[in-house]
């Protein structure tokens, strides 16, 4: 296993932790009141979901295309 895969297996278990943590935020009370008012979730929780996605992506992005010699 070379080590652009080990890194896409890093990033996305980082991206899926990432989604994780910023699914569970958006059930929070204090987030649907910030989503009320605002109409948008707070930053943080905003970071953690792009953060996750970009991160998930670029690990499988890494994971399919680092096989390729």
């Amino acid at each position: 296993m070379n080590n652009k895969r080990i890194i896409g297996i890093v990033l996305l278990v980082v991206g899926v932790v990432l989604l994780y943590l910023g699914y569970q935020a958006t059930g929070a009370p204090l987030e649907h009141a910030t989503k009320s008012i605002t109409g948008n979730y707070s930053d943080r929780t905003t970071q953690y979901l792009i953060g996750g996605c970009v991160a998930a992506i670029g690990g499988l992005a890494l994971i399919v295309l680092g096989s390729r010699r």
